[in-house]
């Protein structure tokens, strides 16, 4: 049910964003954190069937949560640790009409517990080491971006305590962060399950993974990669059909 308290409209400091070609609507901030591709490859990547419920480890403004909306989750929590994140997230939820299947919570996603487990877990979370980077001006983009409040382990760590013993966790990552990755797993009891390479251009080096993470022993399969620029400069196919909202995800899994 809408909340009629909480104010959906735009304020002097945002903007109102539509995607999926027009089905999502997403309040974000002009000069704070604003969310970038990761949030449209991490929510078509997760995978989740019918009656299942998810957690979402770092929610910003709630955009992974309003993109997955068109998949057949039961119910998600979405974790945020920023007040003013958060606030943002819960007023993107009712913007969208989705206060009836998806709850945003003001947590520490190290410290959140819920009485209860979770089918999925996923997040795109800080991947900026602490010392290293540029800090924003906006404390907001950096907390989000560089990892001050958390880092992979810690959100692989959640994932794994959060999740049902046949649980699925994902991530989307930098390319060039896979051996911190797996390491991080390692030490959460997590394994790479499934990988995804995400190339700007066939032949060069991928800049992020998506990557699904299950607990116990196994083989990883790496997909095809994901190319999102022709030799044109435009967009392929495949990455025009996950920023105009695709049903399903990767054709390969």
């Amino acid at each position: 049910m809408t909340e009629p308290s909480i104010d959906a409209l735009p304020r002097e400091d945002e903007t109102l964003d539509s995607f999926h070609r027009g089905r999502v609507k997403v309040l974000q901030k002009k000069k704070g954190y604003r969310f970038s591709l990761d949030a449209a490859l991490l929510a078509d990547f997760v995978r989740i069937e019918p009656g299942e419920d998810a957690v979402d480890l770092g929610a910003g403004n709630g955009i992974v949560a309003l993109l997955l909306a068109r998949k057949p989750f039961r119910r998600l929590v979405a974790l945020e640790i920023q007040p003013a994140l958060a606030d943002l997230a819960r007023r993107n939820v009712v913007l969208n009409g989705l206060a009836d299947r998806i709850e945003v919570v003001e947590a520490d996603l190290r410290g959140y517990v819920p009485g209860r487990a979770f089918d999925v877990a996923y997040s795109n979370p800080p991947y900026i080491p602490k010392s290293t980077g540029f800090p924003s001006a906006s404390e907001e983009k950096t907390v989000a971006k560089h990892e001050i409040k958390c880092d992979i382990l810690d959100v692989l760590r959640a994932a794994a305590r959060l999740l049902k013993p046949a649980g699925r966790a994902y991530v989307v990552y930098p390319g060039g962060r896979r051996a911190d990755l797996e390491a991080a797993a390692g030490r959460a009891g997590l394994r790479i399950h499934v990988l995804r390479p995400v190339q700007p251009r066939v032949g060069v080096r991928a800049g992020h993974i998506l990557v699904e993470l299950r607990p116990g022993p196994g083989e990883a399969r790496t997909l095809h990669p994901l190319v999102l620029f022709d030799a044109a400069g435009g967009h392929t196919s495949e990455a025009r059909a996950i920023f105009e909202g695709r049903d399903g995800g990767p054709s390969v899994r």
